[in-house]
């Protein structure tokens, strides 16, 4: 088929005008694009300069990286290769308690703030929250939650009960309240509203409709959150032991502050060993409970 064949069912003037539509929508589209990409770079630029990103000063700091980990590794030799890790871990035992601190922390941490948030995160919900200045107070506060840091709520609460995990529990779980909050409601917004009106019509009350219309659509996601969460949050509790809320964060500061770069070293495999490990437990399991969801 010709060109020809196209123009005599439309006629030549119709042809034209729509080849001249569509080549000015495209000069459109492609105008907006530029401006895009134009406004992209801008703020890009713009917030460089105020965060001090000077390519200089990251060229010439590179090396000092490298020398700072040089610093942490310890000499291995291959004839003393037990002698030399057992220096390396000299305090393993202490350490490795340390450790299942942090784990313990982040786990009563996630358990504590997705079990209120799922309480809460109902009379957040837009369309199923029975009350709606209720509901945008309870969202108001699933903000403030997760928009201050965990080392900030750890201070307050370092300072309010000492020094200790129960301080780190608490700011971890209060910013896990903020966080699962929004994700749990967003997941009830998205249930179907078929099951939900069924029950309403049939006289059930509002927890009713909530615990067998939107529930039982809605778990695999939120166990998918939790797992996610629990995996941040063994990260979160590892820092705020830098300012002395408990698990391996607080060892991690001291080798820091008195230089001790082996011992350093040594914390962080430790560390990044325990998250990848968790990090694979709870991928798999997440990924058995969204499977065998969409196998029922």
């Amino acid at each position: 088929m010709t060109r020809a064949d196209v123009a005599a069912p439309l006629g030549g003037g119709s042809l034209a005008a729509a080849e001249s539509a569509f080549g000015a929508l495209r000069g459109e589209r492609r105008r907006r694009g530029l401006l895009g990409w134009g406004l992209l770079a801008l703020v890009f630029l713009a917030s460089a300069f105020v965060a001090e990103l000077d390519p200089t000063r990251i060229w010439a700091g590179l090396p000092r990286i490298t020398e700072y980990a040089e610093r942490t590794l310890p000499l291995l030799r291959w004839g003393h290769l037990p002698e030399d890790l057992a220096e390396w871990f000299w305090d393993l035992g202490h350490w490795l308690q340390l450790l299942a601190e942090t784990v313990v922390m982040a786990y009563l941490a996630t358990l504590v703030g997705s079990l209120f948030a799922f309480l809460g995160c109902f009379f957040a919900t837009r369309g199923l929250a029975p009350n709606a200045p209720l509901a945008w107070v309870i969202r108001r506060g699933f903000e403030f939650a997760r928009a201050v840091p965990e080392l900030v709520f750890a201070l307050l609460f370092i300072y309010a009960f000492g020094l200790g995990p129960m301080a780190g529990v608490m700011a971890v779980a209060l910013h896990s309240l903020g966080a699962q909050g929004k994700l749990f409601a967003e997941a009830a917004e998205g249930a179907g509203a078929g099951p939900v009106d069924g029950i309403r019509a049939a006289g059930g009350s509002w927890a009713e409709s909530i615990r067998f219309g939107v529930v039982p659509q809605i778990l695999p996601n939120l166990a998918s959150f939790t797992l996610w969460r629990f995996e941040i949050n063994v990260r979160n509790s590892a820092i705020i032991g830098f300012v002395g809320a408990g698990g391996i964060g607080e060892a991690v500061f001291t080798a820091v502050r008195l230089l001790h770069y082996e011992d350093v070293s040594a914390l962080l495999i430790l560390l990044v060993v325990t998250v990848s490990v968790i990090d694979q437990l709870c991928g798999r399991l997440r990924h058995r409970l969204i499977g065998g969801e969409t196998a029922k």
